[in-house]
């Protein structure tokens, strides 16, 4: 067995993580998966009333007015927010079905990556709900301004603020 999987075997608490804590591969996955859930919780519950307004608005009599443009950017935007949803619900289906099979640490990879497929999703579902509702309330020339400078701050901070974090503050090894 080589060095890598040798800490599968060892007493609990006797392993190194990659971030300087004594645990096993098992304990590590087991945190891992809990601060997984925790922060796909956060996104779900804003996603989900997003995508639950969004169901709502064909309902509307204002609907009935939107031109055929807004129309398209309403059905982009409903089915981003679709996606968006069944990406960030990914992770507790993917640990239900694998649930009991001793791959917790593959199931935390895959679940982090549709968390962060789910959050690309999220951006764009955002970008384009904004983008529909400025058009609606305010005049056309200034929206593509405003969605690039809000688009800019949730890349901005969802995603260049942890990677430069992330190089700054972790070695490559």
């Amino acid at each position: 067995m080589n060095a890598s999987n040798s800490k599968c075997d060892e007493e609990p608490g006797a392993g190194h993580g990659d971030d300087g804590r004594r645990e096993t591969e098992s304990e590590r996955a087991d945190r891992q998966w809990t601060e997984l859930i925790q922060e796909v919780r956060v996104a779900q519950t804003g996603v989900q009333i997003l995508f639950g307004f969004l169901l709502t608005v064909v309902f509307t009599p204002h609907f009935q007015e939107l031109g055929d443009t807004d129309r398209m950017i309403y059905i982009v935007t409903v089915i981003l927010g679709s996606t968006t949803t069944g990406a960030l619900i990914g992770p507790v289906s993917f640990h239900r079905i694998v649930s009991g099979r001793r791959i917790k640490p593959q199931a935390v990879v895959w679940a982090s990556r549709l968390t962060f497929i789910g959050l690309i999703l999220l951006l764009a579902t955002l970008t384009s709900a904004l983008t529909l509702v400025l058009r609606v309330a305010t005049d056309n020339s200034v929206v593509p301004w405003l969605v690039s400078g809000v688009v800019a701050w949730y890349v901005l901070f969802w995603f260049a603020l942890p990677a430069w974090a992330r190089h700054r503050h972790t070695s490559a090894d």
